[in-house]
């Protein structure tokens, strides 16, 4: 017995078992106090991975299997003054009312303390301002131009619009984990402390400058009440999601039983949680409302809103056999389904995780920011410090003259007020928070957008390799093409050659083909010797469909499809195989009626020794030209006719393609198919045949990956899933179409919810649209603090005369957290 053996090989990556837990975390003000709570998360023992949220509050961590109390935990955390909790992980919560309410009512609480604070400072701010007008004239005005209402107004904004931001802010100090209310608390306090010590001793010829800790109270909470209202509308999106899942489904308890009426309405339903609805369970949807659970329609006909999740809200027509969707909108009549995915294996419920987890990923350009957060408050104090010592000791007695704030300040009278207030400024205007909310909130805004657009990111990583993307790979069938092939010829050899030429193997053989993945598994293809009549088959096109079909039912490759659909087509009676073996990206063979059938390309035949010499190549040669591939039959190691397959080129292909191209994007083709096949479909898409490769198998097509990264190519695969899952996961960026499978979704890195093209050329503009947002908003963060101190430090004092006050430090402060959420949620505006 001869032994033939082919092998190829699949990496296949085996990550090890941890724990993951998501934690609600209060009390984080800036990029600081994020960096506390992942400094503290990172040291707890077993703990793996952190990443910590700003813009959605959020922590999660990965930890070693079974290592990790998560109560104890979120209590390390609270107890180092963020008050954490676990996040409800019970996927049945996923969208429920209750959840998106406590989302709701969180955000309005906040926004009401906020408004209420805001609404004192602006009054303590505006009775600060009239005061300067009370040399006017009135009975009233001279009171409040007092020093000592001024005194009075300052500490009453200390003590109720600023007593959180003074409490927490000496709190965290005092816990080794300064933040921006520490600046804020140490500048106000400073300003009030000084404009007492003036005004008890006015001996000393100090100016006391009350005005300052109120107003700048005042603008920090104008900026903080605006922020958290931009941060507000830019979760919206993501509420929307949570918002989709109906809370009650119509469980019918005796479907088989139970006759519905005219309008498929029954009244003998049982209202019950949908969360609780289980697989095979039969409801009842009614017109106007929400479809539970992932379903196929038994009964009634209607059109469903499908927006949800295609992003288009064009009606669609659902009846028997068709299959529902949670959250989607049923529209003209009343159904019955019976539950197909119940919980958190609801397409919905996934899309929501998707998207949630998306926004705890980080792009890797926010590591720069997170390395200066981390040491950024320490900074600025020292920077404080250094500027009150230069200005006390050496500013004044170089510049002894400057008018600083409408008045003359020399050196021998007011240097420590100069310097104080130059101090003071700096502590202020330094905004850590603008560099915390600069990738989270783009990530958070872009992401929830992009999946209402039926675009699903999967993290600001993503973000980020999609903008670094030079070559962009197509798979063939069902990418490029519909993934609907159609069997358009089915000849038998006699009508391709006057001679069969192709050779026959003289007896029976067995062969291994051999995988070489985790399993090392060897699969033996036998046709033993008793089994296999070796006669020459006398078939007709019938006979050959027939064989064919028998042989195909055991796999669902698209071609297979084909061939059994043609079957069907004609009526025919497909028998049964038996020893079915099958191959990917090579062939299928069994044993059918007591014959040997094998099916596929010619490697396939070749390995089991059938030759296809020249004369039978030329004579297929006009199919493949034409964009057709070829599948030979095989009968009793005998080559007895082939069936040409078509598929038909998706209409946006050729668009899609010349889109790309006009973004500076490789476009590539790669394909199992002959390389006849391919460069026919290639050409028909404008593409070089450089561009085109063919003859791929499944287990190659990450290789070919891998060797054009090994180029410095970023790589783009956008793939349907059959046997493109190792090829979507060595790319740098993996673009599924829905259309595909469950396998490629996981994989994937963005996954299209519409089985559409164009959606490819959406995903990768709208991904570099919200990456440029996370530049430009860490470019503002950095540009601000960079020039900002400095100001606020006086370097333009002496040349200009000009200083930043406090105040208008305060200012500045609160509009830069202020722009950079406010650009982000300019990504609504993408089209």
């Amino acid at each position: 017995m001869q032994t033939q053996t082919i092998s190829y090989t699949t990496t296949v990556t085996d990550k090890p078992i941890a724990d993951k837990i998501t934690l609600d975390v209060g009390g984080m003000k800036c990029a600081g106090c994020v960096k506390a709570v992942e400094r503290q998360l990172a040291q707890y023992p077993g703990v793996t991975d952190v990443v910590v949220n700003l813009a959605t509050e959020i922590a999660v961590v990965e930890s070693q299997a079974g290592v990790v109390d998560p109560n104890a935990l979120a209590q390390k955390i609270t107890d180092a003054g963020f008050p954490s909790q676990i996040r409800q992980s019970d996927a049945n919560d996923v969208g429920s009312n209750s959840s998106v309410r406590d989302l709701e009512t969180k955000h309005h609480r906040e926004m009401r303390s906020s408004m209420i604070q805001l609404v004192i400072a602006a009054v303590l701010l505006i009775l600060s301002g009239i005061g300067h007008f009370g040399h006017l004239s009135g009975v009233m005005l001279p009171v409040v131009s007092n020093i000592w209402f001024h005194c009075g107004l300052a500490t009453l904004a200390l003590l109720i619009p600023g007593k959180e931001i003074i409490v927490d802010g000496w709190r965290s100090l005092w816990r080794n984990t300064p933040n921006m209310n520490t600046l804020v608390a140490l500048g106000t306090l400073t300003a009030y402390i000084a404009s007492v010590i003036a005004l008890l001793f006015p001996n000393m010829a100090w100016e006391c400058f009350f005005d300052e800790p109120v107003m700048m109270l005042g603008f920090i909470l104008l900026g903080r009440t605006l922020e958290k209202r931009a941060r507000g509308r830019a979760a919206a999106a993501f509420r929307k999601l949570l918002s989709l899942q109906p809370i009650v489904a119509r469980l019918i308890a005796n479907p088989h039983k139970t006759k519905t009426e005219k309008n498929n309405i029954t009244t003998n339903f049982i209202e019950i949680p949908a969360a609780q609805v289980k697989v095979g369970e039969w409801l009842q949807v009614l017109p106007s409302e929400k479809i539970p659970v992932d379903g196929e329609v038994m009964e009634g006909k209607t059109t469903v809103d499908e927006s949800m999740l295609s992003g288009e809200a064009v009606p669609v027509l659902k009846q028997p056999g068709d299959k529902v969707a949670a959250g989607t909108i049923n529209q003209s009549g009343a159904i019955v389904i019976q539950a197909e995915r119940t919980g958190d294996d609801t397409t919905l419920a996934h899309i929501v995780a998707l998207v949630e987890n998306a926004q705890t990923r980080k792009a890797p350009v926010q590591k720069l920011a997170d390395t200066v957060a981390g040491y950024f408050t320490y900074g600025v104090l020292g920077a404080a410090i250094l500027t009150f010592v230069f200005w006390y000791f050496i500013g004044v007695n170089i510049w002894d003259n400057l008018t600083i704030w409408g008045g003359t300040t020399s050196a021998g009278q007011a240097s420590l007020l100069l310097s104080l207030k130059l101090a003071i400024a700096v502590m202020v205007v330094a905004c850590p928070c603008a560099l915390g909310l600069a990738t989270p909130t783009a990530i958070l805004v872009g992401t929830a957008i992009a999946a209402e657009k039926g675009l699903l990111i999967k993290g600001g990583d993503v973000l980020e390799r999609v903008h670094q993307l030079d070559t962009v790979i197509f798979d063939k069938t069902g990418t490029l093409t519909i993934g609907k092939p159609t069997v358009t010829d089915c000849l038998l050899i006699e009508e391709l050659l006057t001679d069969n030429s192709a050779t026959r193997k003289p007896e029976a053989q067995t062969y291994e083909l051999q995988t070489q993945e985790s399993s090392s598994q060897t699969i033996t293809v036998t046709f033993p010797k008793e089994r296999v009549k070796n006669l020459s088959p006398v078939l007709d096109s019938q006979s050959l469909l027939k064989l064919a079909a028998a042989v195909e039912s055991g796999t669902v490759h698209p071609f297979a499809t084909a061939i059994i659909n043609a079957a069907q087509q004609q009526n025919l009676t497909i028998p049964v195989a038996t020893d079915f073996r099958t191959e990917p990206g090579l062939g299928v063979s069994g044993v059918v009626e007591e014959k040997s059938v094998l099916l596929g390309n010619k490697a396939w035949l070749e390995l089991h020794g059938i030759v296809v010499d020249q004369t039978l190549s030329q004579a297929v040669e006009n199919f493949t030209k034409n964009g057709k591939t070829v599948v030979y039959v095989a009968v009793n190691y005998a080559i007895v006719g082939i069936f040409a397959i078509s598929d038909v080129v998706r209409e946006d292909a050729v668009s899609v393609v010349e889109q790309l191209q006009q973004m500076n994007l490789r476009v590539m083709l790669l394909s199992g198919d002959t390389p006849e096949v391919a460069i026919a479909l290639g050409r028909q898409l404008s593409l070089d045949d450089s561009d085109i490769i063919a003859g791929v198998m499944p287990g190659e097509k990450a290789e070919v990956i891998e060797s054009l990264q090994n180029n410095q190519k970023h790589v783009g695969m956008v793939g349907d899933g059959i046997n493109d899952a190792p090829a979507l996961s060595q790319a740098d960026v993996g673009i599924a179409l829905h259309s595909g499978t469950d396998v490629a979704m996981e994989t994937a890195d963005i996954v299209l919810m519409r089985d559409s093209l164009n959606d490819v050329v959406e995903s990768i503009r709208f991904s570099r649209a919200t990456f440029n947002k996370i530049r430009q908003n860490l470019f503002w963060a950095f540009a601000y603090n960079t020039l900002g101190i400095p100001l606020a430090a006086g370097i333009l004092l002496p040349s200009f005369n000009f200083v930043l006050t406090p105040a208008g430090a305060a200012a500045l402060m609160a509009f830069s957290s202020v722009s950079v959420v406010t650009n982000s949620l300019l990504l609504r505006r993408f089209t």
